[in-house]
């Protein structure tokens, strides 16, 4: 059983993951979208993308309309050089200039509104696709950062940053670009079919029959550039989880002299996303070529036929003339489409990622009706409690990290936990602090199941401290800040004060303002805990969960952060959890915790005097410091 508690409570620890971990999850991910189909992603991406452009569709029916006014000036100016061949010319030869000058003039007509409707319609494409990609962030983020931790400690900090930068870059590429070419290309191909057909219906014909192959080219092209981008996106998901792992834990990586095998991990990886990436260029190269050659073709085959008509007198030069240029206009689009086609299939696969993101749903849901509570006294039950993390054995059954117990602790109580690596002290305390739901029973405050708070009435009265003391970049001040945002500046110095973290910070270069650098790095370990310890007593909570809040501090940074650690439970219900007996010393109670199993319960004096496994620990610990 232990070995089996160790097991789930490492694989719930993101610094205990190794990365292959996440390359699996990652793998799986593929996996997963290989199996659901086509049809169901492609239907999931086109959602979202129509749910992001809906606030602004005033905004796309407005580039829609310059893009259909492009498109008309553009299929107009070929007419005016048919007419101005046929009639134009002939007119001028007799003295009649006024229709060759109109025909100049429409055509450059044509031109200037083309001009227009470009500039107006980039600067109209360019606000929508950023208003676009800006949504899609922050809706990102903001899901992200409500999605339970069971989610994070599966999907870590690689595949975040691999979904908000490089899948939406993609997507960025797209509606900045790509989007102008496609629906200028989609009209042109409609509309200058139309005129085709409008010119002449014998040469309209063979522009018809060549343009079969190219449906079911196209159609083929979709289905093997897609799966080759999703390729592509799964891959550079795992670069990015290698590349954030080695340089988030570069110490340990030059400690332990892991440079080569990390680059021979990170070339790996590398070498499958350059694959992929060469094997869908290779097919949107393929798709190219073949579409030039079709029209290509179809193009000679018109000139031979057209010219052969003109010689016969049964069609007007100018006309051929006017059929070729919209030829070239009807196969150019075409081409961009091809080059359109492959931004359109690797903006997809991102879709579908990100889409799969915005699908989860958190393990740990607000209640829909929930129960209000202001300020709780502080009394906490476990009433019949199990937990077991969603994993399962071989056998296919839910793995059980605490079998089924009950826990009463009084409001102002502390209570230490003690036990073994692996004995479930950190999963009972990610169940006070509702990081996770029972699987069964219920875990209340003041008599209210936890699952009918709101995150804000919960996390104001339950505060969980764990050893590493996170600080985020920005001053002292703003860190101790953190629980109470709307704390004054003196009731920030008060914290501090009552913490006995006052006089060194302010002996900081800029006090208080002092910027403490990403993850705190500016201070040392027992003086981030004090920060963060100043941050609960601002906080003000009922409840404290401690989570081997000493155990990386040396022997004077643990006498300053136990002192202030006694200044922060006073008169709060607390739970400590510690390998070291000596924090121990501050609490009312102490459980012994062994294979999820509370085995021994009662004050710390009371057991040290007995013979049970806290005696025995604290002999232990006793001899150590010898």
């Amino acid at each position: 059983m232990t070995a089996e508690v160790d097991s789930a409570e490492q694989q719930a620890d993101p610094a205990g993951r190794d990365s292959v971990a996440d390359w699996r999850g990652i793998a799986s991910e593929d996996k997963e979208v290989t199996q659901t189909g086509n049809l169901v992603l492609a239907g999931r991406s086109r959602r979202l993308l129509l749910e992001l452009v809906r606030p602004y569709r005033r905004m796309a029916v407005l580039a829609v309309v310059l893009i259909v006014v492009d498109n008309a000036a553009m299929v107009s100016a070929p007419l005016f050089i048919a007419h101005g061949l046929d009639t134009g010319i002939a007119e001028g030869s007799r003295g009649n200039w006024v229709p060759l000058a109109l025909t100049v003039t429409g055509y450059l007509g044509t031109v200037g509104l083309g001009v227009l409707t470009t500039f107006f319609f980039l600067r109209v494409s360019g606000r929508l696709s950023q208003s676009v990609l800006f949504d899609l962030r922050v809706r990102t983020f903001e899901h992200m950062q409500r999605l339970s931790v069971a989610f994070h400690e599966k999907y870590t900090s690689g595949k975040v940053v691999a979904r908000l930068t490089g899948d939406i870059e993609t997507l960025q590429e797209l509606l900045e670009s790509a989007l102008n070419q496609a629906l200028s290309a989609i009209l042109s191909v409609l509309t200058i079919a139309v005129l085709l057909i409008y010119l002449d219906q014998t040469l309209a014909a063979i522009v018809l029959v060549g343009f079969v192959p190219l449906v079911l080219v196209t159609r083929w092209a979709q289905r093997r550039q897609r799966a080759g981008y999703r390729r592509t996106r799964g891959a550079i998901a795992k670069v990015v989880v290698q590349f954030v792992e080695s340089m988030g834990g570069i110490r340990a990586v030059q400690t332990f002299r892991r440079e080569q095998r990390n680059e021979s991990v990170l070339a790996l990886e590398d070498s499958e996303y350059r694959q992929a990436t060469t094997s869908a260029m290779r097919g949107m190269g393929d798709y190219a070529g073949l579409t030039r050659l079709l029209g290509n073709s179809t193009t000679v085959v018109v000139i031979v036929v057209g010219a052969w008509r003109v010689i016969e007198g049964d069609l007007a030069v100018g006309v051929l003339a006017a059929y070729l240029l919209y030829l070239n206009e009807f196969y150019g689009p075409l081409d961009e489409l091809a080059q359109v086609f492959n931004s359109y299939q690797s903006a997809a696969a991102a879709l579908e990622k990100i889409s799969g993101v915005l699908e989860e749903e958190p393990s740990v849901p607000q209640p829909a009706d929930p129960t209000p509570l202001d300020k709780a006294a502080g009394a906490v039950r476990m009433d019949h409690v199990w937990f077991g993390y969603d994993t399962s054995d071989s056998d296919g059954r839910a793995r059980t990290v605490l079998p089924e117990f009950t826990l009463d602790i009084p409001a102002g109580q502390v209570v230490a936990l003690v036990g073994a690596t692996g004995a479930g002290k950190s999963t009972l305390a990610k169940l006070l602090t509702r990081f996770y739901d029972p699987s069964g029973g219920t875990v209340t405050l003041d008599g209210i199941d936890l699952r009918e708070l709101t995150d804000a009435d919960l996390r104001r009265n339950v505060v969980m401290v764990t050893q590493e003391s996170y600080l985020f970049s920005g001053s002292v001040a703003d860190n101790i800040r953190l629980g109470r945002p709307d704390a004054t500046d003196e009731q920030v110095y008060a914290a501090a004060r009552a913490i006995g973290l006052y006089d060194f910070v302010q002996a900081l270069p800029e006090g208080f303002d002092t910027d403490v650098r990403k993850r705190g790095g500016r201070l040392s370990a027992g003086q981030r805990q004090l920060v963060s310890f100043a941050r609960v007593f601002l906080a003000d909570p009922a409840v404290i969960v401690l989570d081997e809040a000493t155990s990386s501090l040396d022997i004077p940074s643990e006498r300053l952060v136990q002192r202030a650690l006694e200044t922060v439970l006073r008169e709060r219900t607390a739970v400590i959890i510690a390998h070291r007996l000596s924090t121990v010393a501050i609490a009312d109670r102490v459980l012994v915790l062994e294979s999820g199993r509370i085995v021994e319960d009662g004050a710390p004096d009371a057991l040290i005097a007995g013979t049970g496994r806290f005696a025995g620990l604290h002999t232990a610990w006793r001899e150590s410091l010898v």
